[in-house]
Order: structure tokens, then C-alpha cells, then sequence
């Protein structure tokens, strides 16, 4: 029979060592050997050196010597996953509160902005309301009232229109062709489907002017680019 190292064995369980080599000495007559002897002979000794009945108990030390050992370390792994398993779900939960939270944001600014768009356009409504029924209107009244019925990013284009046709005088009168109004109205009395007091009201021929530029060109701005390219629209 072959003879096969127990320096493992003997290593790993030095306790167990020394209990057999005890075992074995009593049994062959002899004194038993100290503790430190036990271990180093135990550390050079082979199965064959051995009696039978110790191999059993040897081999069953070192067993259990890797068994403690493999918990040990499913234990560790255990613990690593259980920590890495943690750490996911705390991020998780973190990530969860803070678009939580920015979905709470966003509609808070949401609604603010609504509540400010609302207000903007009550007072709007009122600015208007005071410049109507007047018997005159000055350029910059006029142009204020065109400013209130209008999306901001087209006034521009309208008012590049009207300074074109009219100055902003909303009693303008074309002798030639008898064009009326700040948008030149041909003939004038079109703008009587916006309001009968077309001739007097600027409003009313802003109203009639921006549903012309809307139909016609899709906007203020559209009736402005074909304007630019030929002088009337």
C-alpha cells in the first residue's frame, strides 16, 4: 500500500494529533509523548506510520477541520451577499425618493407656472378692458392693446406689418385703392366680421387682421416672410 502524506492532516488539527499520538503510545506501552514532539513528528509522519484505529480518528479531525472551514467561508460569502443585497436596496430606495421628489417638483413648478400664465392673462384681459371704448388711441396704446391678443413670440412680425401698411394709425386711409385701418383692410368694410366698430376700434381691426394672417399665411410671421418678399400681402 502506498504512503500517502498526512503533513495536512497533522497540520490542520494539531489538537487531533496529539490526542492520537497519546492514544498511541499508551497502547504500545510506551510514555506518552509531549505535546510540541506529538506535533512535529505528526507534521513528517504518513498513514502507514500510523496504527489503523488512529488513521480513522486523523482523518476525521482534518474532515472536520475543512468542514469548520467551508462554513466559515459560505458564511463570509453569505454575509457578502446579504451586505452587496443591501447596499442595491438602499440605492434603490434612494433613487425612488429622489424622483420621488422630482416629480413633485416639476409639477409644483408646474402649477406655479399655470397660476402665473392665469394671472398674466386676467390682467391682460383687464388692460384691455380699460383702453376699449375710448374715443382716441395713441400708437403705444394701440400697440399695447396688439400686444395682449397676441402670442409674444409673433407680435414682432405683426407689428413689422402694420409700421409697413399703416404707422399704427388705425384711421388710416389709402386714397388710391381705399385700404383702411393698421393692417389696410381692402376695401375696409371686411373688417365689419370682426365688429361694427371696425372704423374706430383698433382692437377690432387687430382682431380682424391676425385671423386674416393666421387663414392666409398660418400666422403673423408666415404674412411677414411673404411680405418681405413681395411688399404686400
Amino acid at each position: 500500500m502506498s504512503r500517502i502524506s498526512v503533513r495536512g492532516f497533522a497540520v490542520a488539527s494539531a489538537t487531533a494529533v496529539t490526542t492520537v499520538g497519546a492514544v498511541v503510545g499508551v497502547a504500545a506501552g510506551n510514555e506518552a509523548p509531549s505535546v510540541g514532539n506529538t506535533e512535529a513528528t505528526a507534521a513528517d509522519a504518513t498513514i502507514a506510520d500510523i496504527p489503523a484505529g488512529a488513521q480513522a480518528q486523523v482523518q476525521t479531525a482534518s474532515l472536520t477541520q475543512q468542514a469548520d472551514d467551508q462554513s466559515t467561508q459560505a458564511d463570509a460569502a453569505a454575509l457578502k451577499s446579504a451586505q452587496e443585497s443591501a447596499r442595491k436596496a438602499a440605492a434603490e430606495t434612494a433613487k425612488s425618493k429622489k424622483d420621488a421628489a422630482d416629480e413633485a417638483k416639476a409639477k409644483k413648478d408646474a402649477d406655479a407656472r399655470k397660476k402665473k400664465e392665469l394671472a398674466a392673462s386676467r390682467s391682460s384681459s383687464r388692460d384691455v378692458g380699460d383702453l376699449l371704448g375710448k374715443s382716441s388711441y395713441s400708437i403705444a396704446e394701440t400697440k399695447a392693446i396688439a400686444q395682449q391678443m397676441m402670442a409674444g413670440d409673433q407680435f414682432q412680425c405683426f407689428s413689422n406689418i402694420v409700421d409697413h401698411e399703416s404707422g399704427w394709425n388705425y384711421k388710416a386711409t389709402n386714397a388710391g385703392s381705399g385700404a383702411y385701418g393698421l393692417v389696410q383692410a381692402l376695401p375696409g368694410s371686411k373688417m365689419s366680421s370682426a365688429g361694427s366698430d371696425w372704423q374706430t376700434n383698433p382692437a377690432t381691426q387687430i382682431k380682424w387682421g391676425l385671423n386674416y394672417m393666421n387663414d392666409r399665411y398660418g400666422s403673423p410671421c408666415g404674412a411677414w416672410s411673404f411680405w418681405q418678399a413681395n411688399s404686400w400681402y
